[in-house]
């Protein structure tokens, strides 16, 4: 076949509240225009054709056409699927693409099906299993994920390709005061608040993190209150209670989905990043605080110490005595503090969005050549 890339892009993760997969998403969709050998890119949404995927980031309401214009738009979306490579960067292929592409991010709804609603697991086992038959190669943001895929669903070696995440050159350390001026809606001063951005949702154990940080010397927690930003999540109702008593007693802060724009002031800002998620498929925030100068601590599961490296401060969150441990001296330890800072600097830089669009063009590639 031809070297040149006509490309389908699926682009339904991509919403107001992004996510990690939204932001994968959106990242993928504003970068492979332009890039050598693409010729035609196209954006599939809510089972059609759409112009600008800008619109879902937006959160404007996609309407749908009618009478002949409808007809026109469902046969070039037809042939859209048939006739290029379609890439479903979210787990799936649509229904009328007969192979592809898919991004796997992690298994997460295989190994703990009771951290997820019953909507996403059961579209998992009517979806997933179809995709993965169809699609011609299957991208993995690690390698530990990569693993997991073909030993859970034996999918050949050669069918799989690692291609890491990116960081945005946004990520980045800022001046005292910048971090002022960006931090004063948020009544926090830098350098004297602990950090985790992260959706509330089981396997990230938040509440294991609110327990370690009230147990802090009320004189640590007076000076570093701790700070939760990200997206809603699910089944959290009883997180929500301990995060409201946590903000009663003072030393919580909690700021939800933020804008792009604070929430890189936010990280920038941070003493510490804390990130005790259990299971990942790359572990995005943790990359971004470092990218930020900020000394970051993470879980020790799964493909975290994949990523991080060296550059990490790694517990056992179920571990109460170590947490505590791992979180007073990530606060309190000047001689970590800097060699995290400079570890984590050299470790995020590693990890670009042009690398990670390039790796996925050369995926693409293999598909096409086939």
């Amino acid at each position: 076949m031809s070297d040149v890339l006509r490309v389908t892009l699926c682009v339904d993760a991509i919403e107001r509240e992004v996510n990690g997969i939204g932001r994968y998403a959106w990242e993928l969709a504003r970068r492979l225009p332009g890039q050598p050998g693409v010729s035609t890119l196209r954006y599939f949404a809510r089972k059609r054709l759409i112009d600008d995927p800008g619109r879902l980031m937006r959160g404007e309401e996609l309407r749908h056409r009618r009478g002949f214009l409808r007809a026109a738009a469902a046969w070039q979306t037809k042939t859209a699927l048939r006739s290029t490579v379609v890439h479903g960067p979210n787990y799936f292929l649509p229904v009328g693409a007969e192979t592809g592409v898919i991004t796997v991010h992690d298994l997460s709804v295989f190994h703990y099906p009771h951290t997820h609603p019953a909507a996403r697991v059961e579209e998992f086992e009517r979806c997933f299993i179809s995709s993965l038959e169809r699609a011609s190669h299957a991208i993995t943001d690690s390698e530990t994920i990569r693993t997991e895929l073909i030993d859970m669903f034996a999918v050949p070696p050669e069918r799989v390709a690692v291609v890491s995440l990116g960081v945005g050159t946004e990520f980045r350390r800022r001046d005292q005061r910048e971090l002022q001026i960006g931090l004063e809606k948020f009544a926090l001063n830098p350098g004297a608040y602990g950090l985790c951005v992260s959706a509330l949702e089981p396997r990230k154990k938040i509440p294991q993190l609110l327990a370690a940080w009230r147990r802090l010397p009320k004189h640590i927690r007076d000076v570093h209150p701790l700070v939760l930003a990200g997206g809603s999540g699910w089944m959290n109702e009883q997180l929500h209670e301990q995060i409201a008593a946590g903000r009663r007693e003072g030393w919580l802060v909690h700021l939800g989905h933020l804008t792009d724009t604070d929430l890189h002031v936010l990280y920038s800002g941070a003493a510490l990043f804390i990130y005790p998620s259990i299971y990942e498929g790359f572990g995005l925030p943790p990359i971004e605080a470092m990218a930020s100068g900020v000394p970051t601590i993470v879980s020790n599961s799964s493909c975290l110490p994949e990523v991080c490296g060296d550059a990490a401060r790694y517990v056992n969150p179920d571990d109460d005595n170590d947490f505590l441990t791992a979180i007073e001296e990530g606060l309190l330890s000047d001689q970590w503090r800097s060699l995290a800072i400079r570890r984590g600097l050299d470790r995020a830089a590693l990890f670009t969005w042009q690398r990670c669009i390039q790796d996925t063009v050369a995926v693409y590639r293999r598909v096409n050549c086939r």
